[in-house]
């Protein structure tokens, strides 16, 4: 078995609103709730063809407002208002208080699935063929604007033997979805040949939900082009702000000219190509005299070349005594003839 859920309590307290807004302690509940079914079942079959789709109702201390939403607000009112009167005469006599009728006019009542419910429920008891009666409706439904519309019927369909379940629908209905606006009625038609009950879904769109704060503007600063003396001079102190016409002056005053020099005195002061070229020599020259060398002729001369090591005669090598030790005698290995 499914659970099945009613489409208008399902989105209670989320997008919409309750129908009877009243509260009372639980000694009075029980009867003001039976008094509140007594006065919608009352309005619903006197107006039955007023087109009322949906009735509100408000109770304070000691008066009762009832709102009626109807397709066609002539019929509740009547000629210069009297059926208003002589309907709130009669409300006031059933409940005892004094009662105040607001009538809110339904401008598409195509969007409404209580009436669309019962302009089917209508043509079946005018023996229409139900499938024909559900898909006008459904072209009705979709032609004045909505997203999708069901319609089902139950009961003894076409006076058959066996009561069945007929439904058919027209775009999407997304049920399960508790931000889609979604409009439920119920009603029955009374046939000769038993009830046939009908229910209309209508999906309008989805409820328009609250939108993110925007993020605040940010501040844009000037260009460094744009920097002038008048908007940095709030953050300046007083003292120096004071200054500013004098620094503005200073600013704008031309710079002084730069010293021109001849081209004999630019001269004088360059030293020449000689005196530039002699002066490492001289300082190459002194370092020699004083027995250290330039770093950059050790290496060279700390590491002989191989054809200078095998050029130079070897000379023996000087004892204490004075006398040339003798070159010791080359021992060579003759390989053996096998």
């Amino acid at each position: 078995m499914g659970h099945k859920v009613h489409p208008n309590g399902f989105r209670l307290g989320v997008y919409r609103n309750w129908e009877a807004k009243w509260f009372a302690p639980d000694k009075e509940f029980k009867g003001l709730l039976l008094e509140d079914i007594r006065l919608r079942r009352m309005l619903v079959n006197r107006l039955k063809n007023a087109g009322i789709a949906r009735i509100e109702t408000e109770r304070s201390s000691s008066a009762l407002t009832i709102t009626l939403h109807t397709a066609k607000p002539g019929i509740v009112i009547g000629k210069g208002g009297t059926s208003v009167d002589a309907l709130r005469d009669e409300l006031e006599k059933m409940t005892g208080k004094r009662v105040r009728v607001t009538i809110q006019e339904i401008k598409k009542p195509e969007l409404s699935a209580q009436l669309v419910a019962e302009s089917v429920a209508a043509q079946l008891e005018k023996r229409i063929a139900f499938r024909r009666a559900i898909k006008q409706s459904l072209m009705k439904t979709m032609r004045a604007g909505a997203q999708g519309v069901k319609i089902r019927v139950k009961g003894r369909l076409g006076g058959s033997e066996m009561a069945r379940v007929e439904w058919n629908r027209e775009g999407r209905v997304p049920l399960h979805t508790l931000k889609a606006d979604i409009d439920f009625g119920q009603t029955e038609a009374k046939t000769t040949f038993g009830r046939i009950g009908v229910s209309a879904w209508v999906y309008s769109g989805d409820f328009p939900t609250q939108a993110p704060p925007k993020p605040p503007a940010a501040v844009e600063e000037p260009a460094a082009s744009e920097v002038t003396l008048a908007t940095a001079l709030p953050e300046i102190p007083q003292p120096v702000a004071q200054m500013a016409p004098a620094i503005a002056e200073a600013a704008a005053a031309p710079s002084p000219p730069a010293p021109t020099v001849t081209a004999e005195e630019s001269k004088a002061k360059r030293p020449s190509r000689a005196r530039a070229a002699a002066r490492p020599a001289a300082a190459d020259t002194a370092s020699a005299e004083v027995g250290a060398a330039p770093a950059a002729a050790e290496p060279a001369a700390a590491a002989p070349t191989r054809a200078r090591a095998k050029a130079a005669p070897k000379t023996p090598a000087a004892t204490t005594d004075g006398e040339a030790k003798k070159p010791a005698a080359r021992r060579t290995t003759r390989k053996k003839e096998g």
